[in-house]
């Protein structure tokens, strides 16, 4: 028997266009790959999270409509199909199966995750029943996504008479996911004794992407088959009856990616489809000298094309030759256009307005943000008229402390980096010049400053990023106490500056424009910390 993984990108909310992904898949799962059965992602109608579209009056109707023209229009194979259930008042996640009109079965999710970015108990009910359905003389179990995470609703299928499980997904990225789910799986199919068979959903939605992933595993726990991460496309995977059970063939067993390489295929394929699903049809950012921005515009270039990107070099005094020369040399390396305006008409221009109200007062900070404003409000004019999404280039270690202007560097539409720590940012420039220089060296190399004084150096403000970085991921990613910090080797004055900084620069975040989400525990969707506090 021949089984089509579906790993699509679905869009949410655009019902006909999923449901239009769905009949053309169907037919070439049939037609050209001779498929007996295919199985898509966790809600792939509605797409994966819908979140408070699910409670939207029209969304009912456009899904029953949706299910009902797959069900007349597909004939010829079996689909196992995700899709949000209307029952009177309730609503369910579940996944349907069909063949030749017919409803064969239907599975409502059992587990509804409700902790990082999954708030599914916010929309669904929880099934209560285990969903066996015989195609082709063998008995299949339907299960989706945290019904394979936890062991009860496998034991109760296998209990039902499953002879294998189809696990349907929309299982967002974070670093070492992968092989994380393969050992979740594995323990699953070793403890049934039984084969399962999981796909996974690809794409792009607002903080979220998802990697596709799938895979086949049989009853020894052992991945025979994994589907490209990040490709959109229909995978095969073949089983057979043996003596006594089912058995998977071995296929294509994709490789599993470096955590450089799977985190940059994260922000290119999260920045394309915020930008395309968006309707935008072109970017700008700003191109500093550094290696931020750097990093920025070799993701969209990546994502959309040289001829969708445009870079713009906004140098003041305190902009180094350096700079100057290495944002040049990278923009004609990526064939961008790129301009360069000064920012000093503008900040002499906003220094003497306030003159009398800054009289007798020193200069500091305050005289930085403008700068920073000023470079805001011109990549802002540029995004307005050109009608193009301002990206900001700021990351995770900036945003965590508050190393970033308000309505500044901070202001744009979408944030590639902005789950990325600096180390990471560094690591990722290093992979992207692993086969061609298109970073010049030094931008990697140079000590980083944000150049809005004479001689600035970021550790003027902060520690070092190999000491930043390690104490912020145990308090964000791990929920470390000062103690339990201190505990690792860091000096605990240090970690108590740091975790200052994180605090009170909550309200900073909560302004700041969506990005990827690559880590366990990124601002947005899964950190939920109050502004104000007395903790």
């Amino acid at each position: 028997m021949k089984i089509g993984l579906a790993q699509l990108n679905t869009h949410v909310g655009a019902i006909e266009t999923n449901t239009d992904k769905v009949l053309v898949s169907a037919c070439q799962a049939r037609d050209e790959l001779g498929c007996d059965l295919i199985v898509y992602p966790e809600l792939t109608l509605s797409g994966y999270p819908p979140e408070d579209l699910l409670l939207h009056k029209g969304m009912q109707k456009r899904v029953i409509e949706a299910l009902e023209v797959v069900r007349r229009d597909v004939m010829g194979i079996t689909l196992c199909l995700g899709y949000p259930e209307y029952e009177d008042k309730n609503l369910f996640n579940s996944g349907i199966v069909l063949r030749d009109g017919q409803v064969l079965a239907n599975h409502r999710k059992w587990i509804l995750p409700n902790y990082a970015v999954f708030d599914e108990k916010r929309y669904f009910e929880a099934g209560t029943d285990s969903t066996v359905v015989e195609l082709s003389g063998i008995h299949f179990a339907l299960t989706i996504c945290e019904d394979a995470w936890e062991p009860e609703p496998c034991h109760a299928a296998a209990d039902a008479g499953a002879e294998i499980l189809l696990v349907i997904n929309g299982s967002p990225y974070h670093m070492h996911k992968q092989s994380m789910r393969e050992t979740i799986l594995g323990e699953r199919a070793r403890e049934i004794g039984l084969p399962l068979v999981y796909v996974n959903m690809v794409g792009g939605q607002d903080e979220l992407v998802f990697d596709g992933g799938s895979v086949a595993i049989d009853a020894e726990g052992r991945t025979l088959m994994r589907a490209p991460a990040f490709e959109e496309g229909i995978y095969l995977v073949e089983i057979e009856r043996g003596s006594s059970d089912i058995c998977l063939r071995e296929q294509e067993l994709a490789p599993v990616l470096s955590t450089e390489e799977a985190v940059y295929k994260a922000l290119v394929l999260g920045t394309r489809d915020y930008v395309n699903k968006n309707g935008f049809k072109n970017v700008v950012l700003g191109l500093s000298g550094g290696v931020d921005s750097a990093l920025t515009l070799c993701v969209a270039v990546d994502a959309l094309g040289a001829d969708r990107v445009r870079t713009v070099m906004m140098p003041s005094r305190y902009t180094s030759k350096m700079s100057l020369e290495d944002s040049a040399k990278q923009a004609a390396k990526m064939g961008v256009q790129h301009d360069v305006l000064s920012i000093e008409p503008i900040f002499e221009s906003i220094r003497g307005v306030l003159t009398d109200v800054f009289e007798g007062l020193p200069e500091n900070t305050t005289e930085e943000n403008i700068q920073a404003r000023c470079r805001g409000l011109l990549l802002m004019a540029i995004s307005n008229k050109l009608n193009c999404m301002l990206l900001t280039t700021g990351n995770k270690s900036e945003m965590a402390v508050g190393y970033a202007t308000l309505y500044g560097d901070m202001a744009g539409g979408f944030a590639p980096l902005k789950d990325c720590s600096k180390s990471l940012v560094y690591a990722l420039a290093k992979y992207c010049n692993s086969t061609e220089d298109v970073i010049p060296k030094r931008v990697i190399s140079r000590e980083p400053s944000a150049e809005l004084r004479m001689d600035q150096k970021d550790t003027d403000s902060l520690p070092s990023y190999d000491l930043l970085d390690p104490i912020l991921e145990a308090f964000i990613e791990r929920d470390y106490s000062v103690d339990q910090i201190v505990e690792l080797g860091y000096e605990r004055k240090m970690v108590g500056n740091i975790l200052g900084l994180v605090k009170r620069n909550e309200y900073k975040r909560r302004q700041a424009p969506p990005g990827v989400r690559v880590s366990s525990r990124a601002f947005g969707r899964d950190w939920r910390y109050p502004i104000t506090s007395g903790y």
